[in-house]
């Protein structure tokens, strides 16, 4: 799986990892994310990452 990048403030979204704080389970993929999740850091939404 792809990591992704925030192209706002650097953030970078590791499906291995997940996003813990925001119930994102390890191994979830980017594309899966819902289209409501955003960046956790800068409040960005998924249109503004870019694959790594």
């Amino acid at each position: 799986m792809d990591i992704y990048v925030c192209n706002l403030c650097g953030y970078e979204y590791d499906p291995a990892v997940g996003d813990p704080e925001n119930d994102v389970a390890p191994g979830t993929a980017f594309e899966d994310l819902p289209d409501t999740w955003v960046c956790p850091l800068c409040g960005a939404s998924k249109e503004d990452f870019s694959k790594k």
